[in-house]
């Protein structure tokens, strides 16, 4: 057998370079780049290996171990798992910083690579720098961590174990069902120890991403639940973009007369312009498509994980004979709330149901009230829109700042946001121009992810405009990657709202009786409320950047970013307390016994909400 004498850390880095996959037709690299930030446990094994590889693995330098982790996810997002990029740190710090983005990619079944330095195998220099000791389990180091975020996770002790270990993180990262972070954990001893490897291990794989069929029983139980259905209803998730199934789905939709709505994670599969597309689901949705799915007596879930903000901690399925058909190429989501599973790739399932359903099609007079209903929807959105914030003294809202965007945005633009107050105005008032335009962090709903997010999308997309939503408090979180993306050269345009906090969870605070309490700056533990000028902020990190004070204004300064040649940031002042309304209730924790009687009138809110609440089916 023929080797080659490699170390840990270079037969990593060749074995990662061999791996090639197919987009559109087109063979490329599986692994495109490494966003790096190098210190002790992964710069003099690793880091070298990394810079002897050159542009087969571009290396990108992070600022932040977190966000260099969230670009890589978003990045993978964007490419709909595709290709999966790498984050490499150092041990300690640089390791734990990655576990939040390790849960974003783990919540959102997105593949991310993570390969963190560790501990020395041998324990001679014990207790290493930024070693966490263990007293009674000596192996146990912060890596141990990750367990808990990842799809597949390993520490490579001898260098042979590669040989097994890689092939197996790489096809957990490309199996559609298993589809998530893949952890290596590398001891500082064991990334420097060479070892006489095949050379067969670092032959060129060329991946496609597997199309696991349905069973044939399966298909048979979901399309006698269909063709009985007089109120169908279609709920596209995550899955629609993953599988590439946005065609199948407008096939089936049409062919079949079924009104469509969207998740968070599946928005932009269908035409916001659509007439099958009654609008966005749940907690952050719209009255359309909480209307229907009440009605529904027969819900074809496609590619989502049904979270709760879909399906309004399961009330918005009112109708008390209502069927799940769970189309899902994962069991375990395929097969929640006792559907009818239908476990297998959407874009196949979704063809093979089209033709088993033959003619049936839902009546005209369900889809009648679904445009009707949807009609209503767009008035609203179009209403609360409408340009003017900030003309007559009163603060622009955010769904004003989204409706500016949206009236511009064309089918080249992709719009970008994560938790706080934007998920519920992006997913009603960004209307998708484009498929695949859009992508909203809310599987892990994590601030932060907004602004490397963007960097990460806008390496993946180079020939769309990224417009970032990102309020103050998450600007405050995670920042820095402004500054890599005026480095690197990814533009993207940034629109920071300032409300003066976290002004969403302050509305939850108060809507649930609670007094306003350490969310806004007004009502936090303060001396004096100093607002932050963002402007001057991102100008001092390269970024180009104004400060604009209403709708017009707004208007004017997003054609200018679109014509700068970096990273623009558009800063504005935004009403704290006006909110986009339409969606589905929600559970949350309201306390049974208090001395005020609002959170007492709250919890008798939660009670009434939680008779709606389907458990059993």
């Amino acid at each position: 057998m023929e080797t080659v004498r490699l170390t840990t850390a270079e037969a990593i880095v060749r074995y990662l370079i061999a791996q090639r996959t197919i987009i559109d037709g087109n063979e490329v690299a599986l692994f495109p780049g490494v966003y790096a930030i190098f210190g002790h446990g992964n710069v003099t094994c690793l880091g070298h290996a990394l810079q002897e590889a050159g542009d087969a693995l571009p290396t990108w330098r992070g600022q932040n171990e977190q966000g260099m982790a969230l670009a890589a996810t978003a990045f993978a997002k964007a490419k709909r798992r595709r290709q999966i990029m790498v984050a490499t740190s150092s041990v300690g710090p640089g390791a734990t910083n990655m576990i939040t983005a390790a849960g974003v990619a783990h919540s959102n079944r997105l593949p991310l690579l993570l390969i963190s330095g560790d501990t020395f195998a041998s324990r001679v220099p014990d207790p290493v720098l930024q070693q966490v000791e263990h007293f009674g389990e000596p192996s146990t180091t912060v890596n141990d961590s990750f367990r808990a975020v990842s799809r597949y996770w390993d520490r490579i002790m001898r260098p042979e174990q590669l040989v097994s270990s890689l092939p197996h993180a790489v096809h957990t990262m490309l199996d559609p069902a298993t589809c998530g972070p893949a952890f290596i954990g590398l001891p500082q001893d064991v990334q420097a120890e060479a070892y006489d490897f095949p050379v067969r291990f670092f032959d060129t794989v060329v991946h496609e991403i597997a199309r696991p069929r349905a069973d044939q029983g399966q298909l048979a139980a979901a399309v006698g639940a269909i063709a009985q259905a007089n109120k169908p209803l279609i709920i596209c998730g995550g899955g629609v973009h993953y599988s590439l199934a946005e065609a199948e789905l407008r096939a089936f939709a049409e062919a079949h007369n079924v009104p469509v709505v969207e998740t968070v994670a599946g928005k932009a599969s269908l035409l916001a312009s659509h007439p099958l597309n009654a609008g966005p689901i749940g907690v952050t949705g719209c009255t359309s498509a909480n209307a229907l799915a009440n009605e529904a007596d027969v819900v074809i879930a496609v590619g989502t994980r049904l979270e709760d903000f879909t399906t309004g901690s399961w009330t918005v399925f009112k109708n008390a004979s209502v069927r799940i058909v769970g189309v899902n190429v994962a069991r375990f989501d395929a097969t929640k709330h006792q559907a009818l599973a239908v476990t297998g790739d959407a874009r196949e399932t979704l063809r093979e149901l089209t033709s088993l359903l033959g003619g049936y099609r839902a009546s005209d007079d369900w889809t009648d009230t679904a445009a009707a209903e949807t009609a209503q929807y767009h008035a609203y959105i179009d209403k609360i829109a409408a340009p003017g914030g900030g003309e007559a003294g009163e603060l622009p809202t955010y769904a004003q700042v989204v409706g500016a965007i949206d009236r511009v945005a064309g089918p080249d633009d992709f719009a970008l946001a994560a938790a706080g107050g934007f998920p519920g105005e992006v997913n009603n008032g960004w209307r998708a121009k484009a498929l695949n335009s859009f992508d909203c962090e809310y599987g892990f709903s994590c601030m932060g992810y907004e602004i490397s997010g963007g960097w990460g999308a806008a390496m993946a997309l180079p020939d769309k405009t990224v417009t970032v939503f990102v309020g103050d408090g998450s600007y405050m979180m995670l920042n820095s990657d402004l500054y890599s993306s005026v480095l690197s050269g990814h533009k993207m345009i940034v629109i920071v709202c300032d409300n003066g906090g976290y002004a969403v969870i302050n509305r939850l605070q108060v809507n649930q009786g609670g007094a306003p309490f350490n969310n806004l700056l007004a009502d936090s533990r303060i001396v004096e409320e100093v607002r932050v000028d963002f402007a001057a902020h991102a100008r001092a990190v390269g970024c180009e950047a104004e400060t604009v004070t209403s709708i017009t204004e707004l208007d004017a300064a997003y054609a200018r970013a679109q014509a700068a040649d970096r990273t623009y940031v558009i800063t504005l002042q935004t009403h704290q307390n006006s909110w986009t309304e339409g969606g589905a209730w929600w559970e949350v924790g309201v306390p049974e016994v208090s001395p005020r009687q609002s959170v007492l009138d709250a919890r008798a809110e939660l009670e009434e909400g939680k008779t709606g609440q389907r458990v059993g089916w």
